[in-house]
């Protein structure tokens, strides 16, 4: 590259002022920015949830992605035929499932075992995408606690604990019902 050539364009590094110098302009605008959530609050607008106390609420539990559940049946049955298809779309291979004949005449297989690692969930969706019958889904849950990793690996009876424990809330996508509406604060 020579210096002289006709198609390079030299750009000029620019004058700063002094404002420009002293970073007075990002300096005021984020102390406007402070003033002005001091003012909300003193007008008691509520920007922190006192969470465990205060529950928080979103919108629409359908677009929240949550502890997962194995959806059942209408024969109280794992509504899961074991294609692994959840397994083998998640980009964080949390999933393992383990598939024998099934006792049914109305399907060829089902979980013996399934198992997800909600530890190493990134919790995208994915399984929840792949799934032909609508077994698997992200419920509203958040709150996922444990003492213990063992704690954190939901085996088929822990998913299907929490369909029973939120079935009635958050009824199944499938079912074509609309979710509860929860208001969000603030909206």
């Amino acid at each position: 590259m020579k210096t002289d050539d006709k198609s390079i364009k030299w750009v000029e590094e620019p004058q700063l002022g002094f404002a420009g110098r002293m970073y007075l302009t990002p300096f005021v605008d984020g102390l406007t920015t402070t003033i002005k959530h001091l003012f909300k609050v003193v007008q008691g607008d509520d920007f922190t949830t006192q969470f465990p106390e205060q529950r928080p609420t979103f919108g629409n539990a359908l677009i929240y992605r949550g502890v997962h559940r194995l959806n059942k049946d209408e024969h109280n049955r794992v509504k899961c035929v074991a294609c692994f298809l959840c397994a083998t779309a998640c980009p964080a291979h949390c999933i393992d499932i383990v598939g024998t004949e099934a006792p049914w005449e109305d399907r060829e297989k089902y979980p013996q075992s399934f198992v997800i690692d909600e530890l190493r969930c990134i919790f995208c969706g994915m399984c929840e995408e792949a799934c032909p019958v609508d077994a698997i889904e992200l419920t509203s849950l958040f709150d996922l606690t444990g003492a213990s990793r063992e704690e954190m690996i939901f085996d088929k009876e822990k998913l299907l604990s929490v369909y029973d424990m939120t079935k009635d809330q958050e009824p199944m996508k499938s079912a074509g019902h609309p979710a509860p509406a929860r208001p969000v604060k603030g909206h």
